[in-house]
């Protein structure tokens, strides 16, 4: 877990920091170094209570580690503790932040996008939101029924009515659904989510562009999960022509603490059109204008934001460039090949079945029993089993309507149904995936009796 060489590393970018301030007259911050340990130590035991999030045996919910790089980069700053509202608070990680945004913004093929990093998906998606209901003033958003809740909350905060677009058995939006819901005539955005968190599925972009140009909404990517994933090469063709698309939408949200390799919080806003930066005006007596130029304070929601992610961010880009091909790429085209591989093995199980086959790197699966009732037990069985072998998953709860389209012969005696799900989301996966097996296999076994 803890590489010696990671320590190292962090107290050579420590003693160059130090350089650039060897001018000032000398000054260190006095305190108690053994009360300090003790406390530290108690908060090492206490962090025993968590799940091996880094390690391949953690199969279960969207949690990576980040790199070593990002992590150092972030500690490092940590020394500085700069401030990305304004350019005094962080000149230089505002500068780093700014070059990210660059980076990012040309994945999707956008040279000046408006945007800047946010604590998370859910802040980025807010600022998405709030923009398009400026845009749309009261006018309604559709979103995934399988889209992260947050959509439904945000719209509530900003006063924007939200309805849930019904998904299909793959689980990507019903455009039949969709295009009624247009016709009544009050709809401002549709959001359209590459990669939902619950399944994996990628809604198809490019019938939502054309319905929207058609009615005049707004299309707002939530490519939070699965935002890196056009950079992969084992796409699934149907797959790749959505990533083709992400261009022409209006806004995009990607979080980079999840396959960019970033600790948390680092999400990230970006907008096509530059102009929308005229709703973030303020005329703030506070925010120390030492410069010119538009600082990230006048182009976001959030005030105070660490520079400590840009910093962990701008070092990650650099090791590993948003490119085709890529360290980064070639990690991503792991998981993808590593969720197809454990969705056949699940296939040819007598005791699994695999539902949607995966776009991205998550894999849904079912227990075989004779209803849903039997199965959804059978599910949390295995799924405290697994846990005491040190293998962790993750419990999905489906509507039984969906699950049946791969289960046909199962009795629906009630109207959801408990599944099992698992990321596969760290390059390491695949290798696992024979240890995996095996578990999963006997905790069904012993599940069963």
């Amino acid at each position: 877990m803890i590489n010696p060489a990671e320590l190292e590393l962090l107290q050579q970018a420590l003693a160059t920091l130090a350089k650039g301030y060897e001018k000032l007259p000398s000054f260190t911050a006095e305190f108690d170094t053994d009360a300090a340990a003790q406390v530290l130590q108690l908060v090492a035991e206490r962090m025993h209570d968590n799940y091996p999030y880094y390690h391949p045996q953690y199969a279960g919910q969207m949690l990576k580690p980040p790199h070593p790089v990002a992590r150092i980069a972030y500690a490092m700053s940590l020394w500085v503790n700069p401030n990305n509202h304004a350019l005094d608070g962080g000149k230089a990680s505002s500068a780093l932040e700014k070059e990210c945004i660059v980076e990012l913004g040309q994945m999707y093929g956008w040279d000046a996008p408006l945007g800047h990093l946010t604590g998370g998906g859910t802040m980025a998606n807010l600022e998405a939101l709030w923009v398009a209901g400026r845009l749309h003033p009261g006018k309604r958003v559709l979103g995934s029924k399988q889209a992260h809740y947050t959509h439904s909350r945000i719209s509530d905060v900003l006063g924007l009515p939200f309805s849930a677009v019904p998904v299909c058995n793959d689980g990507r939006m019903d455009l039949a659904a969709i295009e009624a819901m247009l016709k009544a005539g009050d709809v401002g955005t549709i959001v359209a989510t590459i990669g939902n968190t619950g399944l994996g599925a990628v809604d198809p972009l490019g019938e939502i562009l054309g319905l929207a140009n058609e009615y005049d909404a707004r299309v707002h990517a939530d490519a939070a999960y699965g935002g890196y994933f056009g950079l992969a090469s084992e796409l699934r063709d149907e797959t790749r022509a959505v990533y083709d698309r992400l261009p022409e939408v209006d806004s995009i949200v990607v979080d980079p603490h999840k396959h960019g390799l970033q600790p948390y919080g680092c999400g990230c806003v970006l907008f096509r059109n530059a102009d929308v930066g005229q709703f973030y005006k303020h005329d703030s007596p506070f925010t120390y204008f030492s410069s010119a130029e538009l600082h990230l304070g006048e182009i976001s929601l959030e005030c105070s934001r660490p520079g400590a992610s840009a910093v962990a961010l701008w070092a990650t880009q650099q090791l590993f460039p948003l490119e085709k091909g890529g360290q980064l790429a070639q990690w991503l085209d792991l998981g993808l090949l590593a969720a197809r591989d454990f969705w056949q093995r699940l296939a040819d199980s007598e005791h699994y079945q695999p539902l949607m086959q995966p776009e991205l790197d998550i894999v849904v699966y079912a227990l075989n029993a004779a209803d849903a009732r039997q199965a959804s037990d059978r599910a949390r069985r295995v799924f405290a089993l697994a846990a005491e072998n040190d293998l962790h998953l993750a419990l999905i709860e489906l509507p039984v309507g969906l699950v049946q389209s791969y289960l046909p012969e199962l009795e629906a005696n009630a109207e959801t149904m408990t599944c099992l799900r698992s990321v596969l989301m760290k390059p390491e996966h695949g290798a696992w995936l024979d240890r995996i097996m095996t578990i999963l296999e006997d905790c069904a076994v012993c599940g069963s009796r």
